[in-house]
């Protein structure tokens, strides 16, 4: 556009600028803290006091502003509503209860914000039925077990307490559901109206409705219910940093926050807002953590646990899944026309990837102290000895040889999420940092080995086609088609495979993401190495999800095997395991991760990651655990 004189002085300013500060304002005015708040294209995201929403379109409509205050309302009501060492406290262990546990609690979070302002109330519904629109699969459905119980208790729980009735898109759902949920857990249902201000109660009744749905086997936790009421006093005196407090404290600054709020909503013609991410179950997970430190472990199933509930995690069918080499998806023409697209993509990234990538190269080559032995019978000739040889004919030869460095052969295997959610951006900056790094590694004398993991369709592919043939078997397992990609192996050089990267560009190829069984292959694929010392990095940007699996399995059942599949790598297995979470917090499942909120971060953290790595290990000096050194040729 050309400009105009008599414009304002910010002419140059984005038309949505002033809406993302009014959004952002809004949150910091309900959570009472000091957001930062981006805006991209991405999943949207909360980690610690950095929160993330969509990118509003430049033509903003209402229907889209409300959908992104919708996602920020929602996230800074998690903050300012939920204290996260009560719902630690309360959860059940059970993966089918604590799913519908944390669906339900977020209903409470939500319902506290849509009574007390009526701006939040339709921008938390706006959100609700855009997530349920780009679902698109529940609007058709006639068995329940296509319905998720937690999705359907968490929408009767939001009626209750609200009066706000399931979106036109959900409402299948709700009617699946209600006749069974009414007839057991009927009075539990109204039990709730009253208790949403006080978090503790209102889960101490969630737990009782659970008991009434016969999920009470499941909690875990029945014997600490007498317990938690004596420990009130001492959570409320040490409540964690950044939290709101808890119980009787957590009602008077709920109560302030919210008229704050308000105050807050009447002055921006925006009204405040908040944000969950698409998926409900997901972010309690992605906030409830808090410090990473204490957070890892109350999450971390015990090992008895894990190991007597891996072996219930199968597939229905296993026939149709797939390894295949990333040539062998698209014909070469394509191959190159992709990689030709990602080498525009390096342009862009590529600097500041690789200045990280030298710094790195720089850290292992410091390792590399070469030594030598001298006044040697054969090895390599010593020039230095030469004059000897000159003044007295007779002199022996002298030969000097270098002395075995204690250093240890390594292989890195990089294993990236192909999901959907990681379309656009995220693929982009992964299929950049992973070239780059290999690269970098490969010049140390590092072997790298690059995987990628997906399905072969959306919603089941042919294992959900044999599992209706076979008149749909309660509790089948896992019900979609695997897609394992190797892009790079360990023995081939990156100039050869450097082409395969570009298959992360394809259009189509990025569907569900099965995270435990790809871990598990790439685990198994290391352990058949060679190398002495075997590191694996997962990147990825979420939870495992796959809708065909989880829509009649219990709601956390991937999320289970993927814990156990963890706990055995990182227990019982040589290999060193690192996690990268691109704006979903898996520290909670990886005892060593990292969380980071934009994809632009990811270069920075695998290399630091790696770096870390390698320098603990130099550090550690002889014994049994040898500093790495890497020796060029």
């Amino acid at each position: 556009m050309s400009s105009n004189s008599k414009a304002k002085p910010n002419t140059k300013e984005s038309p949505t600028e002033p809406f993302k500060r009014s959004v952002a304002s809004c949150m910091r005015a309900i959570a009472r803290r000091d957001l930062e708040v981006t805006y991209a294209a991405d999943k949207p995201g909360l980690v610690g006091d950095k929160a993330r929403l969509p990118e509003p379109p430049r033509k903003l409509s209402p229907k889209d502003a409300a959908i992104v205050r919708g996602h920020g309302d929602a996230m800074a009501l998690k903050l300012a509503v939920h204290n996260s060492k009560v719902h630690r406290s309360m959860i059940p262990e059970g993966q089918a209860a604590r799913a519908v546990f944390e669906a339900v609690e977020n209903a409470r979070i939500e319902a506290i914000g849509s009574n007390r302002m009526t701006g939040v109330a339709q921008n938390l519904t706006a959100r609700l039925e855009d997530h349920y629109h780009r679902m698109g699969k529940y609007e058709e459905i006639t068995d329940k077990a296509d319905a998720p119980l937690e999705d359907a208790l968490a929408l009767m729980v939001r009626e209750k307490l609200t009066g706000q009735a399931a979106p036109a898109q959900a409402a299948k759902i709700v009617d699946l559901w209600r006749e069974t949920i009414e007839s057991k857990a009927g009075k539990n249902l109204e039990a709730l109206v009253g208790l949403e201000n006080n978090q503790r109660a209102f889960g101490k009744a969630v737990r009782d409705l659970l008991t009434s749905l016969d999920m009470g086997d499941e909690q875990g936790r029945s014997d600490e219910d007498n317990d938690e009421d004596s420990s009130d006093s001492q959570e409320q005196e040490s409540p964690e940093s950044g939290e709101s407090p808890d119980s009787q404290d957590e009602e008077s600054s709920e109560g302030m926050q919210m008229e704050d709020a308000e105050e807050m909503a009447d002055e921006s013609p925006e009204g405040a807002q908040e944000a969950s991410d698409a998926e409900t179950a997901e972010l309690p997970d992605e906030n409830d953590l808090g410090d990473a430190e204490d957070a890892s472990e109350p999450w971390r199933p015990k090992s008895q646990n894990a190991e007597r509930k891996g072996p219930e995690y199968k597939p229905f069918t296993p026939k149709f899944d797939e390894i295949i080499d990333a040539p062998d998806l698209c014909d070469a023409e394509e191959l190159d026309r992709l990689r030709a697209y990602l080498d525009k993509q390096l342009s862009n990234l590529g600097p500041v990837v690789s200045r990280l990538a030298n710094r790195l190269q720089r850290r292992l080559m410091a390792q590399q102290n070469r030594s030598w032995n001298f006044d040697l019978e054969e090895g390599i000739l010593d020039p230095a000895r030469l004059p000897r040889v000159i003044m007295d004919p007779m002199a022996a030869l002298s030969f000097k040889q270098e002395s075995d460095t204690n250093f240890r052969d390594t292989v890195v295997t990089l294993l990236l999420d192909n999901s959907g959610s990681m379309r656009g951006r995220p693929i982009t900056v992964a299929a950049t940092c992973a070239d780059i790094l290999a690269r970098t590694l490969e010049r140390c004398g590092v072997k790298v080995e690059i995987l990628g993991f997906t399905t072969r369709a959306w919603k089941g592919g042919q294992s959900r086609e044999h599992w209706l043939q076979n008149g749909k078997p309660a509790n089948p397992g896992r019900l979609n088609d695997l897609r394992h990609i190797i892009y790079k192996a360990a023995d081939a050089p990156w100039r050869r495979a450097r082409k395969n990267l570009g298959l992360m560009m394809r259009e189509g190829l990025l569907k569900e993401n099965i995270d435990g069984e790809a871990l598990d292959w790439a685990h198994k694929r290391l352990l058949a190495r060679s190398e002495q010392r075997k590191i694996l990095m997962m990147i990825s940007d979420g939870a495992p999800v796959d809708d065909s699996t989880l829509s009649v399995n219990p709601g956390n059942y991937l999320e289970r095997h993927l814990r156990w599949i963890i706990e055995e790598i990182e227990t019982r297995s040589p290999v060193e395991l690192i996690a990268i979470g691109i704006g979903h917090d898996v520290t909670r499942y990886y005892r060593r991760a990292v969380t980071i909120v934009d994809a632009e971060e990811l270069g920075g953290a695998m290399t630091e990651k790696l770096a870390e790595l390698f320098d603990e290990h130099a550090s550690e000096g002889g014994g049994a655990a040898p500093a790495p050194r890497r020796r060029v040729a």
